[in-house]
């Protein structure tokens, strides 16, 4: 694809909490920065969510802020068509200056896990779903989140719940239009479009890739594109975990499942039940939930979606077609078997919850674990054994992943140490703050 009209080029990575930091260059830059990269310092990928460096993390000055080396990971530039002035990107994987991979960097977290997976001839498929909020352009002025309105034949506002809605989706044609024209332009696999179960929540498909970082790079630059065509068509959009209080969160399931050399799915034994290595891979998630929550859930924010019957699972779970449980095995084909993990919210990193689920799987097929029976009916009425409980609480969350032997084991001790250094420091400063509820409660009262 030609860029030759772009003037200005964004080189970028993703940091730990999945947002992008890099560099604006001139596009005649493009040659050299195809051969040499592009030079940033290690710890932008441990800063915190509001990007600022977290001296705890080891990056800062024991390292002197030493530089890595940006790599692109895409063969060429791809337009970026919501800008005001033409530009383009390229998304980049850093690297420590002796070319070795930098193992906190989110993609090569993912990377390093994949590895793994090809030492043993296996080679995961991976699809993504991603669910946002479609918010009036007034919500990042106020920061509080406004449903939008229906322009296109309607001059409503949405209100009330309409799930799967075709008029939702035709009172913003335009806007599903151009998404789906971008990520044709970009590359990025998008299939079905959703009118989910909140007011202007939507829900968008990524076709299954055997690539799991291409598949982490097309969620990212997914994530992107809505929101930068969102603000060109005067709306605002958001990946936040529970924009609304009271309505559905937006979460982010990923199916995958494992191809041999052969090319034939391991999970497939030809019937519904699925093969011993997809019971192990089930258990290994199981027993890794719990201290794996962090990637799935990485902010305050995330773990408003975890309650009784807001379609988020509590504990670590699974069935067979079953929306209630945290590990969900679709009926399907048995050549197409597969595993749904129904946790992550959209606001966590793709890369990171890629890698963290591929991890998990990993450990209970070289492990050979074999999970409970699995839950039939409602899966939150059940009994939880207390040891698959997932974590509802931030601080216990950065805990249990802080020590968590089979997450440094299998993604690295570099990678886990700097993560939880910038959750920490993100939790400090949000309870060095005094909410409005509280001056609301107590002040002129205590």
């Amino acid at each position: 694809m030609s860029v030759d009209n772009e003037k200005e080029l964004d080189l970028f990575i993703t940091d730990l909490n999945g947002n992008l930091r890099g560099k604006r260059m001139p596009a005649s830059a493009l040659n050299k920065i195809m051969e040499e990269g592009v030079k940033l310092p290690r710890s932008v990928v441990g800063v915190d969510f509001w990007g600022d460096d977290v001296l705890d993390n080891g990056l800062v000055f024991e390292t002197g802020d030493s530089d890595g080396v940006c790599m692109p990971v895409q063969k060429e530039p791809v337009s970026v068509p919501w800008a005001e002035s033409p530009r383009s990107q390229l998304m980049a994987t850093m690297f420590n200056p002796d070319g070795s991979r930098f193992l906190a960097d989110p993609r090569q977290v993912l990377a390093s896990v994949v590895d793994r997976f090809k030492a043993l001839g296996l080679t995961p498929v991976v699809a993504t779903e991603l669910e946002f909020y479609l918010m009036d352009a007034e919500s990042e002025e106020t920061q509080r989140p406004k449903p939008p309105v229906l322009v296109e034949g309607h001059g409503r506002r949405l209100a009330e719940t309409d799930c799967y809605s075709i008029d939702e989706m035709d009172g913003l044609a335009s806007f599903f239009a151009e998404v789906r024209a971008t990520c044709e332009l970009q590359g990025v696999p998008a299939d079905t479009i959703i009118s989910e179960l909140g007011p202007g929540q939507f829900e968008i498909n990524l076709n299954h890739v055997d690539d799991p970082m291409l598949a982490g790079d097309q969620a990212i630059m997914f994530k992107r594109l809505v929101r930068g065509i969102a603000r060109k068509h005067n709306y605002s959009a958001t990946f936040m975990a529970k924009p609304y209080a009271d309505k559905s969160g937006n979460g982010f399931h990923v199916h995958f499942s494992l191809l041999n050399e052969q090319g034939e799915n391991v999970f497939d034994n030809g019937g519904e039940e699925g093969t011993d290595v997809l019971m192990h891979a089930v258990a290994g998630l199981m027993q890794t939930m719990p201290e794996s929550m962090l990637a799935f859930a990485p902010h305050l924010n995330s773990y408003r979606r975890f309650m009784v019957g807001a379609h988020a699972p509590t504990c670590a779970s699974w069935g067979y077609e079953n929306r209630t449980v945290a590990i969900r095995i679709p009926e399907s084909p048995p050549v197409a078997r597969r595993i749904e993990h129904r946790v992550s919210g959209a606001d966590a990193n793709p890369y990171l919850v890629l890698a963290t689920i591929l991890a998990g799987a990993l450990y209970g097929i070289e492990n050979k674990l074999m999970p409970p029976e699995s839950v039939e009916g409602d899966a939150y009425s059940e009994d939880v054994d207390p040891e698959l409980a997932l974590p509802n609480k931030w601080d216990d969350a950065i805990k249990l992943f802080s020590r968590s032997k089979i997450l440094k084991a299998y993604m690295g001790e570099e990678f886990v140490h700097v993560f939880t250094a910038a959750k920490r420091q993100e939790l400090q400063k949000l309870h060095a703050q005094i909410s409005d509820i509280e001056y609301e409660s107590y002040l002129g009262f205590l």
